[in-house]
């Protein structure tokens, strides 16, 4: 998957150390990020973020292999590697996720197939409101049938 580790190859995207990019970054082939990345990142490829750099976005890719520091939700559709100097702050999402030894993730892990139909916050909300009141409902019109009767 990642043969040529931080060496671009023909039509790659190379974000070089030192060089920050600010907005929604997508790409069709592979990216390699040394730099800043601040937005949001989106490659139909392989990602692969170097030791140095940094990402404070939201993340989508094939693959990827993170040795630096991403702030955002990451979601990956096949295989995730996290380097030992890698530091996640943000929910992931893989198929595959291996982890080595030192690496930092700090939020979700949601792994295996993406759910068909992902639901809203919104709707899964009222789901539970609707639910957490119809078992309330339930649970205290038992309690007042079992007083009655006891009286």
């Amino acid at each position: 998957m990642f043969k040529q580790r931080l060496e671009g190859g023909a039509g790659d995207t190379v974000i070089a150390g030192g060089v920050k990019v600010e907005g929604d970054f997508v790409s069709e082939g592979n990216v390699i990020i040394e730099g800043e990345v601040v937005g949001s990142l989106r490659t139909a490829r392989d990602l692969q973020v170097g030791d140095a750099a940094k990402i404070h976005a939201d993340v989508a890719a094939t693959n990827a292999r993170v040795a630096g520091e991403v702030r955002g939700n990451v979601v990956i559709k096949e295989k995730l590697e996290l380097a030992s100097s890698s530091r996640i702050f943000g929910d992931v999402q893989a198929k595959i996720l291996t982890v080595e030894a030192g690496a930092q993730l700090n939020g979700k892990i949601h792994m295996g197939e993406a759910p068909a139909e992902a639901t809203s916050k919104s709707e899964r909300n009222h789901a539970e409101r609707t639910t957490a009141g119809g078992l309330s409902a339930l649970v205290g019109n038992r309690v007042k049938a079992e007083k009655a009767s006891a009286n």
